[in-house]
């Protein structure tokens, strides 16, 4: 683990924490759980009405593991409660194991003092539940406070690292003069002759246009596309006027096929019209 960044230290040494705790909880659950009978027992033996007698065992729970928990979540924020909640942790435990024990020490009909007629079964049996918990929430107090020491001293070198690339002064410009580029020369390009137009014997002009002619986009020489009614009059125009084909397709912006057809309407009507003139005639 001494391999690994102190940030991924940090973090696994925190989910310990944590874990350490919920196994505090969950052992405290199942022995106050087990205890709880043997000390209603005890209460009700001891002339405490039943109706009340089973409050002592989650009373003491309660208290035991209030302390327990907040113990072990405070000690995560490097936090340490006093004294008392020492006091109050072993009070609360012993106090669980005497009245869990109680029977095994000094059984119906003996009295009180050193006991005699010891149940040995009896008292390891009551014991291991109490004296697990309070030992285990001792050990764990001290691993928290190992873990937490490591924390401490991880994160002290996770500020030094900070802070030496926070201070580290960044490079100074060097004062030494800056050194010569040392360019190629240009070289001129030979320059080419201007075209001139003679005219005449003696006079000479510069021409102010370019020789040669600039290349036209055909889509640039094309004109606008007119209209359906006005491409239908232009083709009419050019039908009295006998224009030919292509030259009637490029005044109306039409398809050569497409005047052909028009014309072809246009000589249709006039022979059916001759038709007609002679028949009346």
């Amino acid at each position: 683990m001494n391999g690994r960044p102190p940030l991924e230290q940090i973090a696994a040494l925190s989910g310990l924490l944590s874990r350490l705790t919920l196994v505090l909880v969950a052992v405290a659950s199942v022995a106050l759980v087990f205890t709880a009978s043997n000390v209603t027992m005890f209460a009700i033996d001891h002339h405490v009405s039943v109706w009340i007698a089973w409050l002592l065992d989650p009373m003491v729970a309660v208290a035991l593991g209030t302390v327990l928990i907040f113990d072990g979540r405070l000690s995560e924020y490097g936090l340490y409660p006093s004294g008392w909640a020492t006091v109050l942790r072993w009070f609360a435990g012993l106090g669980t194991w005497v009245m869990n024990c109680w029977t095994s020490l000094w059984p119906a009909g003996s009295s009180f003092g050193n006991p005699r007629n010891v149940d040995p079964a009896g008292l390891v049996l009551h014991s291991v539940p109490p004296v697990l918990l309070i030992v285990l929430a001792e050990a764990i107090s001290h691993y928290r406070h190992q873990i937490l020491t490591k924390i401490t001293e991880l994160q002290a070198q996770v500020d030094a690292e900070v802070v030496e690339v926070e201070t580290t002064p960044a490079p100074t410009p060097s004062t030494d003069p800056m050194p010569t580029v040392v360019t190629p020369e240009l070289v001129a390009a030979p320059v080419r002759p201007i075209p001139l137009v003679i005219c005449g014997d003696r006079q000479v002009f510069h021409p102010l246009f370019p020789l040669a002619s600039t290349p036209v986009h055909p889509k640039e020489l094309e004109p606008a596309r007119l209209s359906a009614e006005d491409a239908a009059n232009v083709i009419r125009a050019c039908w009295v006027q006998g224009t030919s084909l292509p030259e009637a397709a490029r005044l109306s912006t039409r398809s050569t096929s497409y005047v052909h057809k028009i014309y072809q309407r246009l000589n249709d009507s006039r022979q059916a019209r001759d038709i007609l003139t002679v028949t009346v005639s």
